[in-house]
């Protein structure tokens, strides 16, 4: 009690008075500590958010879908392969037949269900061209609504559009 008594001599106070202080000093302190916890729980609920976010259903379908549709493809390739590859010239006949196969493409085919494969078959549609309109389907969230968005495609331009209109169909 001595330090008590002398501190209180010092701020010229009452023992009541030091008290209260001290309460108000202990709950100032507690409550720091409180509010702390509770900004890292929030950022974690935050985190946990953006993390779901991330992966929305429509994109986690796409990315299934996209799965899926590749899986067919190489097992397509595959199956060519192996049947090309009994014949005596296998590769030469490979490659021919993929390049006269991408200039005679003729038909539609759905943008929001094709795979790479496909999309190369496209007269005018290479492997990067290809990879960007996946990439930007992906973006969208599986799915384009309207022609107008792939002027957002790099090497889209009005011409490339009104181009691939003839091929494509947003079902």
């Amino acid at each position: 009690m001595k330090r008590f008594e002398k501190l209180a001599i010092k701020l010229s106070l009452t023992k009541a008075e030091i008290t209260l202080v001290s309460a108000l000093l202990g709950f100032l302190v507690l409550g720091g500590i409180l509010n702390n916890i509770r900004s890292i729980e929030k950022t974690d609920v935050l985190v946990k958010k953006v993390e779901t976010a991330r992966y929305r259903e429509a994109e986690v379908d796409s990315l299934i879908n996209l799965a899926t549709a590749d899986q067919a493809s190489v097992k397509e390739d595959v199956i060519e392969g192996i049947a090309l590859g009994k014949s005596s010239s296998g590769t030469q006949k490979r490659a021919s037949r993929h390049s006269s196969e991408k200039k005679s493409f003729s038909g539609t085919i759905s943008f929001n269900k094709a795979n790479i494969g496909q999309l190369q078959k496209i007269p005018g549609v290479g492997p990067v061209m290809a990879e960007r309109l996946i990439t930007f389907r992906t973006e969208q969230g599986g799915k384009v609504h309207e022609f107008e968005e792939f002027l957002e495609v790099k090497g889209v331009g009005e011409k490339k559009l009104e181009f691939l209109k003839k091929y494509f169909t947003l079902e």
